[in-house]
């Protein structure tokens, strides 16, 4: 029985979905990967249909409804994992910003050396940041000042969305309470990781910039990150971080339109 899931969420992501997914099969280590697909008009879930005969039990298809954003995305799939499962659940674009190689890093750092959850980060060591303008490299590196310095979370990279969580985390956090979809729920993760008191450990990763298909940022997006960070910092004033596992498998919380995936 695999341990790790690899969740990735897709919209319209034809042009990278089956590169990616094969990718992630050549690794030394295996993965499952679990696909949760907005609604995408180009054919992306096909294409990933198409594949899982190939992949048989190792691959598997969520569709949803529509564009019902990232942070969503990823709860259906913790929510998913949880239930079957999986010890390790690790969040990575379709984009091949995040390198799948460095997924065996990820996994090293809770399956080994103990943490219960790894960054894949970008500013651990300087900045590395391929292919982004000068200006999006500082927007990102002084949010994560920004986040720094409200919260005191000591997390350089606190926008990141390449990580590897434990079961235990997740059945720690409640899924159901988190409230952001966008940047800030990459933020609110970490930010509940750390209240929870839960090992996080920065892995030093190359992040590459996307070269097919287009970018999901929006202006709405960093604007939901920036305000978010005070509100989570404040109501974090009138609530306790008690760590009690949820033992009980999570149900899928929004149904699919259609599902493909099949029970390991």
């Amino acid at each position: 029985m695999n341990d790790s899931l690899v969740l990735i969420p897709t919209y319209n992501e034809r042009e990278n979905a089956e590169l990616i997914i094969r990718k992630v099969f050549s690794l030394a280590k295996p993965f499952d990967v679990l696909i949760i697909d907005d609604g995408s008009p180009d054919g992306t879930a096909q294409i990933v249909r198409d594949l899982m005969p190939e992949f048989s039990g190792r691959l598997f298809l969520e569709q949803r409804a529509g564009k019902l954003g990232l942070g969503t995305a990823y709860l259906h799939g913790f929510k998913w994992g949880l239930a079957r499962g999986y010890s390790y659940l690790f969040e990575m674009d379709a984009d091949f910003s995040h390198n799948p190689e460095d997924l065996l890093k990820l996994y090293d750092a809770c399956a080994t050396q103990g943490y219960d959850m790894a960054i894949g980060s970008r500013y651990i060591h300087g900045v590395n940041v391929v292919n982004w303008p000068m200006s999006r490299v500082l927007m990102s590196y002084f949010a994560s000042a920004y986040v720094r310095l409200v919260t005191g979370m000591p997390i350089m990279d606190a926008t990141a969305g390449f990580k590897c969580y434990t079961a235990r985390v997740l059945r720690t956090i409640p899924l159901e309470k988190i409230r952001f979809i966008g940047y800030a729920f990459q933020i609110e993760m970490k930010w509940l990781a750390f209240k929870y008191g839960f090992r996080i450990k920065e892995v030093a990763i190359i992040f590459t910039d996307r070269t097919r298909g287009a970018s999901k940022m929006s202006k709405g997006i960093f604007k939901e990150a920036l305000l978010g960070v005070v509100q989570m910092k404040l109501s974090s004033l009138f609530r306790r971080f008690d760590r009690a596992e949820t033992q009980a498998p999570l149900p899928v919380a929004t149904p699919p339109l259609s599902s493909a995936s099949e029970t390991r």
